[in-house]
């Protein structure tokens, strides 16, 4: 499903050797994106012990830069103390261009398309090899999922990640399939041959139709949004219970709405792309 699991903003930091110190001359930057790289969506409050076990940098200088990153707006303090992320943060992000201006154009499709769905409505985009929720509209009444704005989402598991994938470049496709790709929360093995057909597929529909079982089945349906250079720079997605979905009659919904957002980020020959 496009979204039943809580994800990480990377992967989880073994504990330094104790004795052990980090090459001479580390960029303090490096230094204090570590210490931001440390909180993730299962650990969004630290305290300092935590902070710079998580990071690997020792406590007296993880004090040192959480400091100055406190008083920059980068991490706050909450009522006990513990250290988490601050809205001056928030603030810098908004300003990304990715996401700012796909975001302006996407939200008034998004809200007729959660307005006739009454269900999740995501917008994501690739950053590597994982996917990025750039905005997620959910009525109040839809299934229960744990991704959140700027989370991460897996390619293979998730229907705006088919699309993602789908549609990437083939070097990045290859060095994707190149590696072992596990199907999300089971954890099976995908073979390559299945998922080349499935990103064939994708491509042939300009659609991508998953399900994915959880605490209950979820559907999710994606479509890919043209940028002004006709390359896709973003999927757009909707979550559905399994029950009553109509996934090929919504895939029609959500397809008119990806074009009508690629339509306003310039792309040419939208109205070609039908199903």
């Amino acid at each position: 499903m496009d979204g039943t699991a809580g994800t990480t903003a990377g992967p989880e930091r073994e504990p330094r050797a104790r004795g052990k110190r980090r090459p001479q001359g580390e960029p303090v930057v490096d230094r204090a994106l570590s210490l931001l790289a440390a909180f993730d969506a299962s650990r969004s409050q630290l305290t300092l012990a935590e902070l710079s076990r998580r990071s690997g940098i020792p406590i007296s200088t993880t004090l040192r830069l959480a400091t100055r990153l406190l008083r920059w707006g980068a991490l706050e303090r909450d009522e006990q103390g513990r250290y988490v992320i601050g809205l001056r943060l928030l603030e810098v992000a908004s300003l990304a261009p990715r996401g700012h201006g796909l975001r302006q154009v996407a939200m008034p499709f998004m809200s007729d398309l959660a307005e006739v769905t009454r269900q999740h409505v995501q917008l994501v985009v690739r950053e590597g090899m994982q996917a990025t929720l750039v905005e997620r509209l959910s009525d109040r009444g839809a299934a229960p999922v744990q991704y959140r704005v700027g989370g991460r989402l897996p390619l293979a598991s998730t229907a705006v990640g088919l699309v993602l994938l789908a549609y990437a470049p083939r070097e990045v496709q290859e060095e994707f399939l190149a590696k072992p790709i596990f199907r999300q929360p089971d954890h099976v093995l995908i073979p390559p041959a299945a998922m080349r057909r499935t990103l064939a597929e994708v491509r042939r529909e300009r659609l991508a139709i998953y399900r994915r079982q959880d605490q209950e089945v979820i559907v999710a349906v994606a479509a890919p949004i043209y940028g002004a250079d006709d390359s896709v720079v973003a999927a757009l997605g909707v979550l559905l219970p399994e029950q009553g979905a109509q996934p090929r009659r919504i895939g029609f919904a959500v397809l008119t709405a990806a074009q009508g957002i690629s339509r306003g980020l310039g792309a040419h020959h939208v109205s070609d792309r039908t199903l």
